[in-house]
């Protein structure tokens, strides 16, 4: 499950034939009026089903922008494009997630520069401690880490 590379990005990713049909069935259920197609309303409403939130004006506005003008909303092979990708990205959280709560053996919420070189030497243990420690230090220089 971890990943193999340094910065690897999500992998493709396939959805089940199960999943599949069900992106489809919220699909024509959110296609209210059997255009072939969703609004950006229909959009939001099938975000919520599929995602249990509702998009923000920002994800709906990117989402729009990148439908054909010449249709009157999103068509389903776009719409299914959405969803693999909206999963690929949910699916890369998690590992990451699962990634470092593996590494924060203590429950802190955040990673020491123990931590850190414990788990760099389980991982790679053939990196050397000086670019673990430029790794870690340019980590906490990132604006979303604690100090």
């Amino acid at each position: 499950m971890f990943f193999s590379q340094a910065g690897a990005r999500p992998r493709m990713w396939e959805a089940s034939p199960s999943e599949h049909k069900k992106w489809v069935e919220v699909f024509k259920a959110c296609d209210e009026e059997n255009k072939g197609c969703l609004s950006r309303e229909n959009f939001k409403v099938a975000v919520v089903m599929l995602f249990g939130y509702k998009p923000s004006k920002i994800e709906a506005d990117a989402v729009m922008s990148s439908v054909d003008p010449n249709t009157s909303g999103i068509l389903l092979k776009e719409f299914l494009d959405i969803v693999r990708k909206k999963k690929e990205a949910q699916l890369y959280r998690n590992e990451i997630r699962h990634i470092f709560t593996a590494f924060d053996r203590h429950y802190r919420g955040y990673l020491t520069l123990e931590d850190f070189k414990k788990a760099f030497k389980q991982v790679a243990p053939k990196l050397s401690e000086r670019i673990v420690l430029e790794v870690f230090r340019w980590r906490r220089e990132l604006p979303h880490c604690p100090g």
